[in-house]
């Protein structure tokens, strides 16, 4: 079950630890290169300010971007600006999402995403959780997949892993993690395949971050090629 209220704390505390590396940083380094193609670190910490507002949004009940060109342009405009800056919007952000979110409200109302896509808005907190933690590994600067929280991990691996079950093109794969636990994704039908590998593994393989999967076993048949996310 759900549990916004651990939830919320987990990214208050997923937010401090950004903002105390980010700070380490300098002007040179966000116009570096981050693990996201395309985007340099203030590509990627301009989406993180822009993702708490549009948050807001949904919260407000507003559209979460008011098109797709113009977040794109919003992170644009902002991705060149130097640390400070980036600071500054960062916490201004995140405190507009406390704002929001600590005031009693009906947690079990549904609220809409990007795209059409719908949710209860109990579960938007992680969602905001997966936007931290995962941008912060994308920023190349310490943090790795190998360094997430456990429950973190385990809790996105089966968001994902549900959100691949519904595609055809992704045969049926049991995960087997190496502290026990278990998962199922892919399309309908007994697992043919057995992936199995570490729980930072098989998150990067569902999520196409760090090595895709490339310390993973497989057995019964080759590691299948999931979708873009």
């Amino acid at each position: 079950m759900t549990d916004h209220v651990h939830d919320l704390r987990s990214v208050r505390e997923a937010t401090g630890r950004l903002l105390t590396a980010v700070a380490k940083l300098d002007n040179a380094a966000l116009a570096e290169e981050s693990h996201l193609p395309g985007w340099t670190r203030g590509h990627v910490l301009a989406h993180l300010a822009r993702n708490a507002d549009a948050l807001v949004n949904v919260f407000e009940g507003r559209p979460m971007y008011e098109s797709a060109t113009a977040r794109d342009a919003d992170i644009e405009r902002d991705c060149a600006r130097p640390l400070e800056e980036h600071l500054a919007d960062l916490r201004d952000s995140w405190d507009r999402f406390l704002a929001t979110t600590e005031p009693a409200q009906d947690w079990s109302r549904t609220v809409e995403l990007r795209n059409g896509v719908t949710d209860l808005a109990a579960h938007v907190p992680f969602r905001r959780l997966v936007e931290v933690e995962l941008h912060h590994v994308d920023l190349g600067i310490g943090y790795e997949l190998a360094d997430l929280p456990g429950d973190f991990t385990g809790r996105e691996i089966e968001f994902l892993a549900d959100r691949w079950s519904t595609r055809p093109e992704v045969p049926p794969v049991a995960l087997a993690a190496s502290d026990g636990r278990t998962w199922r994704t892919g399309s309908a039908g007994e697992p043919g395949v057995t992936v199995s590998g570490t729980p930072a593994g098989i998150l990067a393989w569902l999520a196409g971050r760090g090595d895709k999967g490339a310390s993973l076993t497989s057995t019964g048949g080759p590691l299948p090629v999931l979708p873009p996310l």
